[in-house]
Order: C-alpha cells, then structure tokens, then sequence
C-alpha cells in the first residue's frame, strides 16, 4: 500500500509500503527513494535509466575543446579516439555493438563542460564518458559523474587534486606532481640551480606551481622568478619582461595550450641560452611543429610512449589506425586518446555482452597488469584507479619530433 513520508529535505512524497518487509528492508526503500527523487532532475534520469546503449551501438560521451586556447587537445584526442573506435568497430566492435563517440565542444569553458555533461546524462545519450579536457573542467564536473555513477575513463588531466577516492573515475595518464618531480630532478641533477617557473593563471597552471614549489624545495632549491601567464596569453610581453629580469638558467613550463608557442619563442629571443622544460600538456601536436628551430632543444615529459617510433605494439597499432583513416602525422596527444579508447573498450569486453554502468566500473577495475604492448594499465582493483605512472623525458628537434 502507500504510505506518505517526508523526504530527508521536508517535502512530503509518496512511498510504496512492502507489506511483510522486515522493518530495516522498508526504511532503505523509503530513503534511496526520497534521495532519488529528491536529486536533480537530469540524475533522476540518469538513475533511472542507463542510456548510450542497444542492441546494436554503444555512445561514448567527451567534452572537449575545439576551440579556444586548448583547441589542440581536443583535436588531437579525437583523431587517437576515432581511430581506436574504427580499427573496433572493423574487427565486429566490442560484443557486436560499435562503438560511437559523442564529442561536444565546450571551448575550455567549465561551465560548458558542466552543460555538456548535464545533457548528456539528462538526455541519456552517452553510456560513459571519455576524456574531457582540462583540470578546471573535470574539477568542475566531477561531483556530477560520481552522484550519476556514470563511469569515466581517462580525464585529460594529471592533476593530483582529482584523484582522490572517486568510484567511477579511471585515469590513465601518469600525474602532473610525478612529472614535474621528474623535470626538476632532471634540472637540479646537471647542476641547474636558477630556475624560474611560467605557470598558466587558473587552477591547473596554480596546482602544478604549488606541485613545482615542493620538488625545488625536497631538491634544495627556489624559483627564482614565478610569473603567471594568462590562458589567452594576453600578457605575454610583461611575462617575458619579469623573467628575462631575473635571468634564471632554466626556466620551468606548466603551461599549457596555444600561449605556449609564443611564450617559448619570446623567452629564446630575450635569454638564447636558456633551459626550458615543460610538462606533458604545455604543447599539442601541432604546437611541435609551429615552433620549429625555436623548439629545438626543449624538454618535455611524455606520459605516451613515442608516437612516431614504432618500437612498441601499441604504437604500430595506433600508427595503423590512423594511416587507415588518411592520417599521417603522429603525436602524443592522438596518440593518448587512442590509448584511452582502448582501454574503455577493454572494460566494455570485460563487462559482458550485457553491460550495465555497474558491470563496466567493476570490469575496469579488475585490469591488473594489462600489456597493450609496451604500455602497461594496472588500476590495482581499489580506488583512486590511476591506470598508469608512465614517464620518459623527451628533447625536441627542430623538426619537433623528439631525438633518439
């Protein structure tokens, strides 16, 4: 029969009475009910029903940049990420279902993230999602992925503020704090003490200062210059004033995004002889390229094995992948959203030929060890799953591909 209760927010609401239910079993119904139904009204939907799926497709749900500072990464995940799905979909895709990947564009906004994310769950069109772009993005949305239990894999960002204990979340890349340690012991090893730091003026550029604050401090040294660069690298010209002041032997990049080909060709003009390193996200594919002679010598953290290297499986794969799909050039971010998508589809085999989102969160953390040929995923089976701690340290050429 029906009962009339109060929700846990004092509005009253109807509730089905289990007629010979043990007293425990019906106060659970009537609490996950009241939290149901008092939630948004795009979780409701979500909860109440998992879409992105039939018999014959699943839809995998991004927001990404496509334009805006971090267009690049956009692009370049979704080249590695439809090259993945295509090579799937041509061997039967994953239990006979293809695969299809929603990508929306959210310009590097977070609040277009969180509308993008809001309508793909109100709307049920995505049965997960993969890789949306930026740290002040996924920061933004990640409370939402995890009250709609929609798993995610693979956010495009290392920063260590967002791996904590989510059940949904699984990252692959290795974090943002493991690669600046790595560029400031590679720095502070040759002997480099005056180091000046350039970091991005939001909360992903704000984090990594903080990250390479720490690293100089555990090494035994400072920055001798920190100076904030806008996203839209407006204030380029006074950032490159505020370090060539302090003359700094090397200088530090978490940057990221299309200010960061201007910054480093105005530092090499004002300080020729300067170090310069920069973390996985400062620079996209194309980025490589536009800098030219001006990149020669640059060190830069790769979370990817080298794309243009057929040394590993996985890179003849990927390299594979794309050349079917008429692309020629080879990068790490493409690279990094076919390896993400991989590993989505993985979970997706594991989970069974009827997958739930519950079924997919429980297969994906069951890859322990997992070869896809030269790059190992291991989420260890608990939480925070971080799929990966890959790190090598590459140097541009002025070609920008990195030397052997």
């Amino acid at each position: 029969m029906l009962r009339r209760v109060r929700s846990p927010l004092g509005r009253p609401l109807l509730t089905l009475f289990i007629s010979g239910a043990h007293p425990v079993q019906r106060r659970q119904f009537v609490l996950s009910t009241a939290a149901t139904l008092a939630a948004p009204a795009f979780l409701r939907n979500a909860l109440a029903q998992e879409g992105g799926i039939s018999g014959k497709s699943l839809t995998i749900g991004c927001s990404a940049a496509l334009s805006g500072p971090l267009a690049g990464f956009g692009t370049d995940l979704r080249q590695g990420a439809e090259a993945a799905i295509a090579q799937i979909n041509a061997r039967g895709g994953v239990h006979g279902r293809a695969l299809q990947l929603h990508m929306v564009d959210d310009g590097y906004v977070p609040q277009r993230t969180i509308d993008n994310v809001k309508q793909m769950l109100g709307q049920g069109s995505a049965f997960a999602l993969l890789s949306c772009v930026g740290t002040p993005n996924n920061t933004a949305i990640l409370p939402m992925v995890e009250e709609a239990g929609i798993p995610y894999v693979a956010p495009l960002t290392g920063a260590s503020s967002l791996r904590k204990n989510a059940r949904s979340v699984f990252h692959v890349r290795a974090s943002y704090t493991d690669e600046v340690q790595r560029l400031v012991q590679r720095l502070m090893g040759m002997g480099v003490k005056e180091i000046g730091i350039v970091f991005l003026d939001n909360a992903y550029g704000r984090e990594l200062l903080e990250d390479a604050n720490r690293a100089l401090a555990a090494a035994g040294g400072k920055a001798s210059v920190q100076a904030a660069l806008a996203t839209d690298g407006k204030n380029l010209d006074a950032v490159v004033a505020q370090v060539d002041a302090v003359h700094p032997s090397a200088v530090l990049l978490v940057t990221a995004g299309a200010a960061t080909v201007p910054l480093v060709r105005g530092l090499r003009k004002v300080l020729p002889g300067v170090l310069m390193a920069g973390v996985s996200a400062s620079l996209t594919g194309d980025a490589y390229k536009q800098l030219g002679e001006t990149g020669r010598g640059l060190a830069v953290t790769m979370v990817m094995p080298d794309p243009n290297k057929g040394k590993t499986a996985v890179v003849r794969e990927y390299q594979a992948a794309m050349k079917v799909r008429g692309q020629q050039e080879f990068g790490l971010g493409s690279l990094e959203g076919y390896v993400n998508m991989r590993v989505l589809a993985e979970g997706l085999e594991r989970a069974g030929s009827d997958p739930t989102r519950s079924k997919l969160r429980s297969a994906l953390a069951g890859i322990r060890n997992w070869d896809m040929g030269g790059f190992v995923v291991d989420y260890s089976g608990q939480a925070p799953y971080v799929g990966s701690r890959y790190i090598d340290l590459g140097v541009l050429s002025s070609a920008g591909k990195f030397l052997a």
